[in-house]
C-alpha cells in the first residue's frame, strides 16, 4: 500500500502516513484485505482540530482603572492581548490585576495576567517558573547588620556560584529531580544555580515589620536555569500537541493535556521546580542567619509565576499574580507577600478569593514603560536628548530616587531600569487592591536598604574586550 491508496480513499495527506502505511501493509502481508487494511490505516488519522473560539467568548474580569494617559493605553493592550489569548479553545476564563503590563505580540499572556484553563499552558507561567516572594523574621538583629550579611552570601547575575562555592539542594529534591524525565539532565546545573538570585527585578530587601518593629528580610527570585530549561521542554511538548490539536492557536498559548503522559509528567516536574526554589530563598535566609549567628522567627513564602489547580478541575495560571484562595497549596498559610518598588513598604496580604480576580491578587506595581522607554524619559528629565544618561545623569537619578535608602548593586553598577519611578505608582495599586477587593492589607515591611544585580553587562567580558 502506497500514501497514494490513503489519498484514493479519502484521507489527508500528514505525518501520520508513515505510521498508518506501516500498520496497514502489516496486515496485508500476513494475509489481510486491502479493504481491511485501509481501515486500519484511516485509524491513524487524527481526529477534528480545534478552532479557536470566537472574540467575546471568555470573560475578562478587569480590576485595574487608569490613573493617567499612558495607564490607559497600558490597559488598552493588555485587554487586547488577553482578548486574542482567550480565543483558545480551552481556556474558560481570564481576569487582569491592577499591575497588568504587556509581556509580548498581542495574545501573549501579560504580567498580571490571571488564566483559568481546561489544560497546562507552559508559556503562561513564561520561563521564569515560580518566581516568588520569602520572608523570614530576625528578631533583634539591626537591618544594616542584616543586609551586610545577606550582600555576603547571596549571588546575583548571569551563571551559578563558582567551582568551590556550590551548595547543593537537599537530597529529596535532587532525587525527585533524577526521577523525572523532563528534568534529570537539570541535576548539574540545579546544583550551579542553587542559592543565586538572578538579575532583573530581582532582590534582596531588608525593612523593618511595622507591626513589631522586628527587622525581616524578603528575596524575590525564581526558578533559574533549571526552570528556564523546564520551560523549553514544556514549550516543545505543548507545541507538538498544538500542531495536532489546533493549528490556529498561538505558539505561546500551546498547551499539553493534563490527563496525557506527558501532562502528568511536566505537572510532576513543576512541584519539583516548586520545592527547588522554595529551597533555595531559605537557603540564602539561612546563610545570612547562620553569617550573624542570629535566630529566624517566622518564615513564609509564595510564588506568582505559577500554575494551580483548583477543585473545579481548571488549571489556574498566574503570571505576576499572586495566589489568594485558601489551600492554593501544601504548605499555604494565609499570607502573602506583595512587593511594590524598593522605596515603598512591602505588603503582607490575606487573600479573599475574589471571584472577578479569579482567586489571585496583584504580584507588584507592574510597569507602564518598557525598560529602554522608561531609561529614555529618564534621560530626556535630564536633557540627554536621546543621547542616554551620562555617568552623572545615573549619579543624578540615584540620589533623587534612593534618598534615605541603603541601595545596593551587586555588580557595583546602578541599574536605573529597576528604581522606583520605572513602576506604576505603589499607591494607585494599593488603592486597586481595596477598591477590587482583591486582599486585605493586613502588615508592612518598611524599607531599609536592597541589594538587585545592577548593570551585570556594564563589566561584561565581551564589552571588557572590545572597549
Amino acid at each position: 500500500m502506497s500514501g497514494q491508496d490513503l489519498i484514493d480513499a479519502g484521507m489527508s495527506q500528514g505525518k501520520w502516513f508513515r505510521d498508518a502505511l506501516d500498520a496497514a501493509n502489516r496486515a496485508l502481508s500476513a494475509g489481510s484485505s486491502m479493504t481491511d487494511a485501509l481501515e486500519i490505516a484511516r485509524g491513524y488519522q487524527p481526529g477534528p482540530t480545534l478552532p479557536l473560539k470566537a472574540a467575546n467568548d471568555v470573560p475578562i474580569h478587569m480590576n485595574i482603572r487608569a490613573e493617567n494617559a499612558h495607564e490607559q493605553e497600558n490597559i488598552e493592550k493588555v485587554s487586547a492581548t488577553m482578548r486574542e489569548l482567550a480565543r483558545t479553545p480551552v481556556v474558560r476564563s481570564a481576569a487582569i490585576m491592577p499591575d497588568a503590563c504587556p509581556s509580548g505580540p498581542v495574545g501573549t499572556i501579560p504580567v498580571g495576567g490571571v488564566v483559568a484553563s481546561e489544560a497546562i499552558h507552559p508559556g503562561m507561567h513564561s520561563a521564569d517558573i515560580c518566581c516568588s516572594m520569602a520572608i523570614s523574621i530576625f528578631p533583634g538583629v539591626a537591618p544594616k547588620a542584616l543586609l551586610d550579611a545577606v550582600h555576603a552570601v547571596t549571588h546575583f547575575g548571569p551563571g551559578g556560584r563558582p567551582r568551590g562555592s556550590q551548595i547543593k539542594p537537599s537530597e529529596a529534591t535532587l532525587s525527585a529531580f533524577e526521577e523525572n524525565p523532563l528534568l534529570k539532565d537539570f541535576i548539574s546545573i540545579g546544583i550551579d544555580h542553587f542559592a543565586t538570585q538572578g538579575d532583573g527585578n530581582h532582590f534582596a530587601y531588608v525593612g523593618q515589620m511595622k507591626s513589631t518593629g522586628e527587622t525581616a528580610l524578603v528575596t524575590h527570585h525564581g526558578s533559574r536555569a533549571p526552570g528556564a530549561r523546564l520551560y523549553d521542554r514544556g514549550m516543545k511538548i505543548a507545541n507538538r500537541f498544538r500542531e495536532e490539536l489546533s493549528p490556529e492557536t498561538l505558539r505561546d498559548n500551546a498547551w499539553i493535556p493534563a490527563d496525557s503522559d506527558e501532562g502528568e509528567m511536566y505537572w510532576s516536574a513543576l512541584q519539583t521546580i516548586r520545592q527547588w526554589t522554595k529551597e533555595n530563598h531559605y537557603a540564602i535566609h539561612d546563610m545570612t542567619a547562620e553569617r550573624l549567628a542570629a535566630r529566624v522567627g517566622d518564615r513564609f513564602w509564595n510564588e506568582h509565576n505559577f500554575v494551580f489547580r483548583k477543585s473545579d478541575g481548571l488549571f489556574y495560571h498566574g503570571k505576576g499574580a499572586t495566589p489568594a484562595f485558601d489551600g492554593w497549596a501544601g504548605d499555604a498559610t494565609d499570607l502573602t507577600i506583595i512587593p511594590l518598588n524598593m522605596a515603598e513598604p512591602i505588603l503582607i496580604v490575606r487573600g479573599s478569593n475574589a471571584a472577578h480576580g479569579l482567586g489571585f491578587s496583584p504580584h507588584g506595581a507592574g510597569r507602564n514603560f518598557s525598560r529602554t522607554a522608561h531609561m529614555r524619559r529618564l534621560g530626556d528629565d535630564f536633557g540627554a536628548d536621546g543621547r542616554g544618561l551620562s555617568p552623572n545623569n545615573i549619579a543624578a537619578v540615584m540620589e533623587r530616587e534612593t534618598v534615605g535608602l541603603d541601595a545596593r548593586f551587586f555588580s557595583g553598577h546602578p541599574d536605573v531600569s529597576e528604581l522606583p519611578s520605572a513602576y506604576k505608582n505603589a499607591a494607585a495599586v494599593r488603592e486597586q487592591i481595596a477598591e477590587y477587593g482583591l486582599a486585605d492589607i493586613v502588615d508592612e515591611v518598611i524599607p531599609y536598604g536592597c541589594i538587585m544585580a545592577g548593570d551585570w553587562q556594564k563589566d561584561a567580558p565581551w564589552r571588557k574586550k572590545r572597549r
